[in-house]
Formats: C-alpha cells, sequence, structure tokens
C-alpha cells in the first residue's frame, strides 16, 4: 500500500479544470442552495446580494489567494504546511484540523435530510402535496432515521478520498460539478416562466438602500467566507495539490466567479417561486426543508421537480463534504505517516461520533442546552463564529507578517502585488475581528 509520506510523493491534479472543479465543488455546498437564499431573504435580497459580490472580490478573495499560495508553496496538509513554517505554528494548523472535524458534524446531518427528500421524491413515500413542515419535523425528531441517513451520506462523502486524490476527489468533481451546474441552471429558467416570478427578480436585483445596516454587511461578508470554504483548511489542502507552474489567480479568479454565479442561480432558482406561490422569502433555514416543498406540490410534475431540486442540493452538499473529510484526512496521514484508507477510516468514525449528538438534537436531546443552544447549534455557531474567523485572521497575519510570500510566487504585477499586500496586512485582518465580535454578540 502507497503512504503520502512526503511533498515528492504528493499527487497534483492532473489539469486546470480539475482543480476548479474540485475548488469549485469545495466552494459550493449547502452554504449556496441551502444558507445563501434564506440568509439573503432575512437581509433584504438585493442589497445583501450586492454587499456579498463586493465584500467577496474585494475582501474575501484575499485570505482565499492566501490559502491556495500556502497549500501551494509547501505542500502539505494545513497542519505540516504551518510547521513548516515554524514549528511553534503546529497549533494553527490543528485548529484548522479541528474545524473541518466540527463542520461535518451537523453539514453531514442536512446531507442526510436531502437523502431523505431524495428517497420521499423518488418512491413517492409520501404524496407531493402532503409534504410539508410536519413532514420535516417528523423525520428530524426520530432517534433511528435520520441518523441512518446522516451514515449514508458520510460514507458516500468518504469514498472518494477513501480512493485518492485523481482516482476518487478529482473525478467525482469532474463528473458531479457539471451535472450540477446544468441541473442548477434548467431550475432557474424553469423559475423564471412562473407567474408572478418577476417579482422574485426585483426583490434580488433591485436594491433598496434605505435598508441599509451594519448586520446586513457583516452577514454579507460571513456568508462570503462560509461560500468560499475559507478558513477550513480546505483551500491549502486543495491548493498543495497543485502543479508548482499553476497560475493560483486565475483560478482563484475562476473560483469566485463560477461561486458567484452559482449562489445568485440559486437564488433564480428559488426566489421567483416562492413570490409566484406567495410565500415568505425571510421564512429561515426551513426554507429548503419546508417551503419549497409547497412550490413543488402546486407544481405541474412536482414530483420530478422536488426530486432533481434534492438530487441538486445533494451533489452541492456531496463535494463539500469530500472537501472537508479531504482536510483531517490529508493532515493525519503526513502527520502520523498512516496509509489514506487508515486516515480515511479514522477521520469518518471520530465524525460518526459527533453525529449522535449532533442529529438527536432535534429529537430527545432537544432539552439539553448549552448556553442556550442544543448540540445541533453549539457546533453550528462555534464553527461559523469563532473558528472560521479566527483560522481566516491567523491565516492572513501569518502569510502577510511572517511568511512574506514573494511577488514571483503570485503575480508578475507589481501593483497587484502591493494592493493585495496592504490588504492582507492592514485591511482584512481587522475586518475579520470586527466580523467575529459580532458573531459573538460583542459588537
Amino acid at each position: 500500500m502507497a503512504i503520502e509520506r512526503s511533498a515528492a510523493k504528493r499527487p497534483n491534479w492532473s489539469s486546470g479544470f480539475a482543480f476548479i472543479m474540485a475548488t469549485l465543488g469545495s466552494a459550493v455546498g449547502l452554504g449556496n442552495i441551502w444558507r445563501f437564499p434564506y440568509v439573503m431573504g432575512q437581509n433584504g435580497g438585493a442589497l445583501f446580494l450586492l454587499m456579498y459580490i463586493l465584500l467577496t472580490i474585494f475582501i474575501c478573495s484575499v485570505p482565499l489567494l492566501c490559502e491556495l499560495l500556502l497549500g501551494k508553496q509547501m505542500r502539505r496538509g494545513v497542519i505540516r504546511s504551518y510547521e513548516k513554517i515554524n514549528k511553534k505554528f503546529s497549533a494553527f494548523g490543528w485548529l484548522c484540523f479541528i474545524t473541518s472535524i466540527f463542520i461535518p458534524c451537523f453539514y453531514f446531518v442536512v446531507g442526510g435530510w436531502t437523502v431523505n427528500y431524495i428517497f420521499i421524491y423518488l418512491f413517492g413515500t409520501i404524496p407531493v402535496n402532503e409534504i410539508s413542515q410536519a413532514t420535516f419535523e417528523t423525520f428530524a425528531a426520530q432517534p433511528v432515521a435520520p441518523l441512518i441517513m446522516g451514515i449514508i451520506f458520510l460514507v458516500l462523502c468518504a469514498i472518494f478520498p477513501f480512493r485518492g486524490v485523481n482516482k476518487g476527489i478529482e473525478q467525482a468533481n469532474n463528473i458531479i460539478m457539471p451535472l450540477f451546474i446544468i441541473m442548477l441552471f434548467f431550475l432557474a429558467v424553469t423559475g423564471l416562466f412562473l407567474p408572478n416570478s418577476i417579482e422574485g427578480l426585483k426583490f434580488m436585483f433591485a436594491p433598496d438602500f434605505s435598508k441599509f445596516t451594519f448586520t446586513t454587511v457583516l452577514t454579507a461578508l460571513g456568508q462570503a467566507l462560509f461560500t468560499l470554504s475559507v478558513g477550513m483548511g480546505c483551500l491549502v489542502t486543495y491548493g498543495s495539490y497543485l502543479k508548482k507552474d499553476s497560475d493560483i489567480i486565475k483560478s482563484s479568479g475562476l473560483l469566485i466567479i463560477g461561486n458567484t454565479i452559482i449562489a445568485v442561480l440559486a437564488g433564480i432558482m428559488i426566489f421567483p417561486a416562492v413570490f409566484s406561490f406567495n410565500l415568505e422569502p425571510s421564512a429561515g433555514a426551513g426554507l429548503v426543508f419546508i417551503t419549497l416543498p409547497k412550490v413543488f406540490a402546486a407544481l405541474p410534475f412536482g414530483q420530478f421537480f422536488g426530486l432533481m431540486f434534492f438530487v441538486l442540493l445533494f451533489f452541492a452538499a456531496l463535494t463539500s463534504g469530500i472537501s472537508l473529510l479531504e482536510v483531517s484526512i490529508a493532515a493525519i496521514l503526513e502527520k502520523f505517516k498512516i496509509s489514506r484508507k487508515l486516515a480515511t477510516v479514522i477521520m469518518s468514525s471520530i465524525i460518526l461520533v459527533f453525529m449522535f449528538p449532533t442529529t438527536w438534537s432535534f429529537g430527545f436531546l432537544s432539552g439539553y442546552k448549552m448556553f442556550n443552544m442544543t448540540f445541533f447549534e453549539v457546533m453550528d455557531f462555534t464553527a461559523s463564529n469563532i473558528l472560521l474567523p479566527l483560522n481566516t485572521i491567523i491565516l492572513c497575519v501569518v502569510v502577510g507578517w511572517i511568511l512574506k510570500p514573494k511577488m514571483e510566487l503570485l503575480t508578475n504585477n507589481k501593483k497587484f502585488y502591493d494592493v493585495f499586500n496592504f490588504l492582507l496586512k492592514f485591511i482584512v485582518p481587522p475586518i475579520l475581528i470586527l466580523l467575529m465580535l459580532f458573531g459573538l454578540g460583542l459588537v
């Protein structure tokens, strides 16, 4: 059994297309299809979208470039990358490692919900017009069924890193992402033909600046970081598989453009339908699992459209789940010099243990709370409001002030390099600190 022990034996993406599909698969997940529409709905629609796009380009692109640069230069997973800069920085790598465990513990539970809805629409176990809020709540509260669905999702995610970078992760993204984009485009276009869909488009693209608040800006920034997979170690790990002559600025630009287009298409897919059927655009986390089934019930061929939507959601969750697993797998196989297959089994088992209380947070453990939050909410809150911004702040400080990447590793354009350095050192970290304080309720 081959063991990946050094950068010399490290696999590489077979092509630029493979890398873009993998990083896009990492970035495009439940954050785009599940979280983005309801957060946008709660924060004013078009104004939030405008803030999201501007912050993605001018702020979030900086740590995104840092992660890819760190991975490409060090050619290691997230723990060894920080150690290679300075052994004292090992803790920073372990913090990213912990984050890559925290997120799947609740993310894979939601992935299990998508598997359940696929079964419902595929086999018609519940008539389309009877799928309701009670359907979701009854299922989520069960002790066994949601856990089984979550385990199915975990196993499906683990299969691909178990097979390796090229034969597993790369092949999965090369097939799934094009299918995902085709399905998303089809559903988005279909939504435009619904009656009153123009109101949904107005909600998305006609900003009302009178609703501008500081909260909208910070929420948009947090969403942008989440959807781009910044602060999780995913891009460091995927960047470490890049060839030495790879253009990370071009790759970053394509990733940002692709991710933004997909987020916008997700909104076009959802909001015209929501307005067409006089539903509430700010329905919250239940928008996808509770509100949208009402739309499918009212549509001709509703079972087909419902099935296609939840397969789409599953694909989005799967590619992100694969990248999250790969962070921890790559880290421990390098750190402890074990095989990829053993590392996959170990990390999947650890995540599975934490999935038990996370899944049961909607059932018999719903009454057990820490800081007035269920276990699911604690994991989500800790990852989203503490670990992700903290990891990103550390990344910017270490790369900007300690590593000080040479210009030739990034670009031949001195003006671009100077602007990047200025943002990296003096602008992005304070903004991220503000975001973390906001997330903790201290601002």
